[in-house]
């Protein structure tokens, strides 16, 4: 099955002998956008012309274009060349890795589930998702391969790729191929989906007749095109050429001043820009930016704004503050006291048997220790947590999982499962060496914003679960590292916005209404996102709104700001 592949004749221009052998004008529909094969088309008009046929909301590209000044020619106002480099994969030579893989199996894409999760990851890479009913036809596809990789355990999708066929395509009578979309879930935690869904892909289309398979990689994109001649990939002297819009803005006018902004910065910026609304970032390392729109303007740091109060900051920066607010609006919330003498400690281990201890004010889960048992335990915590500030919080241990739920204008935006920094054995490494891998993945992952510390914290973890920091661990066993589960320490978020319990959302409204605050990120344990059960654990006035797509997290906050940059459709709606 070809699916949809165009081919658009141009009878006025001479088809040179070169393309004989090959179909004229192929155009490949690949979901996101449209392949127009440069090498199938003579007349550089016509190439201009399919590529201003670009749909909404899609992106196009133009590849193989040997001419690039010719094609630019035709529409320098609307046409740009992609700063991406070609690398092209010798599949006659090709040699297949040796090394098994036993974590994840790589797999066509077979069902909806398969589709929901590939968009998941495109959105969490901020790569274009394509229609649902465009995978739907094109799982069998003969000319558009899509492969994903599944976790052996939970049977999840953690990465995909896509592959296009060029005989298939066009009848390229160099027998060519192509790899597309590339993408890794950022919470993943199996080291090499990558690199084996580049094989993978790439023995599929050898056993196929493909002589060739070639990939287009940003011209910076250091750590991919590192992975990329690894493999045996080298660069092939031809471009690409996008139509503008903005999918590709930041490639043809930059980005200017939003160096250094952190991903929970920038996810708002880049919203704000698509909007047409002023951007001028103060501090960048900070996370500081004015956003300006139809004579308002407003100062942020991240999702903090001037639409809260100094008030309300106050009640979130005081732990203790916090739970006496949210417990007098009827919210479920653990035993706690401040930490004092000796006597009064050991009372409250014993009535509750497992503990927390946190510092009263401070953020990003710095100071905190979990699943404390021991009086000595207890202590040695409180000293820890008073490096960060001198009155500490000691709560009762409420077992469960961590979920964080998003309130923006006190409307729930998007709930998380928050689980902590995990690592996968393969029976080789230390568990020493295998945070260090997971933590440099998690920082590659999130600009830097995530990674598993090798501390005191993560010691008693790996100790909890029955080894040291230098055993090595079986191949295929999962050890939790961190009890908690901040994102700043390694953990991972996992989207169930559709899943959760309306007392969940009920009890989310009731903290952001006590405290009067308009966007909060509300921490609960639970036991499950379907089950009523929970207690409140604390309250973030700058809760991050990155790494939680699917949902609209910055389109919400943007709307708080700044109602009137909502389509007038979408506003009548909320009106009504």
């Amino acid at each position: 099955m070809a699916l949809a592949v165009e081919h658009t004749e141009t009878p006025a221009a001479p088809i040179s002998a070169a393309l004989t052998e090959r179909r004229a004008n192929a155009i490949v529909d690949c979901g996101w956008g449209r392949l127009l094969f440069g090498q199938t088309f003579t007349d550089p008009a016509a190439l201009a012309q399919a590529l201003r046929g670009e749909g909404p909301d899609r992106r196009d590209i133009a590849v193989y274009v040997d001419d690039p000044h010719v094609l630019l020619a035709q529409a320098p106002l609307e046409l740009f060349l992609d700063p991406s480099h070609m690398f092209r994969l010798d599949l006659d030579a090709y040699q297949p890795s040796r090394r098994g893989q036993r974590a994840f199996a790589v797999r066509r894409l077979e069902n909806g589930g398969d589709i929901d999760a590939v968009n998941r990851i495109y959105a969490s890479r901020h790569m274009v998702s394509g229609p649902p009913d465009f995978y739907e036809r094109a799982r069998d596809s003969e000319t558009v391969i899509h492969l994903v990789a599944v976790d052996a355990r939970s049977d999840e999708v953690i990465g995909t790729v896509t592959g296009v066929d060029h005989v298939a395509a066009f009848d390229d009578p160099e027998r060519g191929s192509s790899l597309w979309c590339l993408a890794v879930d950022p919470q993943s935690r199996h080291p090499g989906v990558g690199e084996t869904l580049v094989r993978r892909l790439a023995e599929f289309l050898k056993e196929r007749g493909a002589r060739t398979m070639d990939l287009s990689v940003m011209h910076d994109n250091d750590l991919a095109i590192g992975l990329y001649e690894k493999l045996g990939f080298a660069r092939v002297p031809t471009f690409s050429i996008k139509r503008r819009n903005s999918i590709n803005e930041r490639l043809f006018v930059g980005e200017p001043g939003v160096e250094g902004l952190n991903p929970y910065a920038k996810i708002i910026v880049d919203e704000a820009r698509r909007r047409g609304i002023g951007v001028d970032v103060v501090d960048a390392e900070g996370g500081f930016f004015r956003l300006t729109h139809g004579g308002r303007s407003i100062l942020c740091r991240e999702s903090l704004s001037e639409l809260t109060s100094g008030v309300a900051m106050s009640i979130c920066d005081d732990k203790a503050v916090t739970r006496r607010a949210v417990e007098r609006a009827g919210v479920v919330v653990p035993a706690q006291i401040e930490a004092g003498d000796r006597e009064g400690l050991e009372a409250f281990l014993e009535e509750h048997g497992a503990v927390v201890v946190k510092p009263a004010r401070g953020e990003q889960g710095r100071g905190i220790s979990v699943g404390l048992e021991t009086i000595e335990e207890i202590e040695a915590a409180v000293e820890h947590a008073k490096a960060f500030c001198d009155r500490v919080i000691v709560e009762q241990m409420v077992e469960g999982d961590d979920l964080r739920l998003i309130v923006i204008d006190f409307r729930l935006v998007a709930a998380a499962m928050r689980k902590p920094a995990r690592v996968v054995g393969d029976g080789k490494s230390t568990i020493r060496e295998l945070i260090e891998k997971q933590s440099k993945r998690r920082a590659a992952a999130t600009g830097g914003e995530s990674s598993i510390p090798l501390d005191g914290q993560t010691e008693k973890a790996v100790k909890a679960a029955g080894y040291s920091l230098d055993d090595v661990a079986p191949e295929n066993e999962t050890i939790v590292v961190r009890k908690t589960a901040n994102l700043h320490t390694g953990g991972t978020i996992h989207d169930v916005t559709g899943s959760v319990h309306p007392r969940l959302v009920d009890a989310a409204v009731k903290v952001a209404r006590a405290i009067d605050i308009p966007v909060v990120g509300v921490d609960f344990m639970i036991k499950a996102p379907h089950e009523p059960d929970y207690a409140f654990i604390e309250a973030n006035e700058r809760p991050g709104l990155a790494n939680h797509e699917p949902q609209p997290t910055a389109e919400r906050f943007v709307d708080l700001l700044f109602p009137l940059s909502m389509p007038a459709a979408i506003r009548r709606v909320g009106l009504g």
